[in-house]
């Protein structure tokens, strides 16, 4: 019996499109919850959705993005409760227990355990990119102290010279800068100019949520994905 490979499969089962196991012991404790591992799940978004956001945000995009959030919230409480069942600790970072503040910044952002789990890097709009999926995808996370054998970490942008989300962005946002792991968000992505951008291109459709998805359709790692 393989403790990882069964919980990826279990995983998959559920609905996720992709799972990696992080270390997150390096990692603050009191943003961790003092547990040391991570599971980060990912959902992709429906490529045809992604196709019709080049200009921003629409209908079917919010219509998506809050479908993928809450399948994204029920997979993250099943694992959790299952781990619990095994005797071990395990909190879902679920949308109602991520809360945002005026930084517009979490403790531990889903994308930092994606990238602790190998799944993928910080581009330079700030969003996970994967090589499956490009940015075109969404993320939860669950908290345990189960024991995992975890993947090697991501510590780098693979970007390279793309300024493609640097040239979209509309809020002048991207600043067209590399992450790499300790870098301040502030130093490649202005969080405030973007939301700034998209609320007004969200008031333009009448959409609640603050999204915009130029970035996301730009990437070429997301127009492989999208067949672009």
């Amino acid at each position: 019996m393989n403790l990882e490979n069964d919980f990826k499969k279990y995983i998959l089962e559920l609905g996720a499109d992709q799972v990696g196991f992080a270390d997150l012991s390096e990692i603050p404790g009191e943003h961790r919850q003092h547990l040391n591992y991570g599971i980060s799940i990912a959902k992709a978004i429906d490529p045809e959705i992604v196709r019709y956001i080049a200009s921003g945000p629409n209908q079917n995009y919010y219509k998506e993005y809050k479908r993928l959030n809450a399948e994204l919230d029920q997979i993250a409480l099943q694992v959790s409760e299952k781990i619990k069942a095994m005797g071990y600790e395990a909190i879902a970072k679920t949308t109602t227990t991520v809360a945002s503040n005026e930084s517009l910044r979490t403790d531990l952002p889903h994308k930092t355990v994606a990238t602790r789990a190998g799944m993928g890097w910080i581009g330079k709009c700030a969003l996970l990119i994967t090589k499956d999926y490009g940015s075109a995808v969404r993320l939860t996370s669950v908290l345990t102290n189960l024991k995992l054998s975890t993947a090697t970490p991501i510590n780098e942008s693979k970007c390279g010279n793309c300024t493609l989300c640097t040239d979209v962005c509309e809020g002048k946002a991207v600043k067209g800068i590399n992450w790499h792991l300790g870098m301040e968000r502030e130093a490649y992505y202005d969080a405030k100019a973007c939301r700034k951008e998209a609320r007004k291109k969200c008031d333009l459709e009448n959409i609640e949520s603050t999204i915009c998805g130029q970035c996301i359709n730009i990437c070429p790692y997301t127009r492989r994905y999208i067949k672009i």
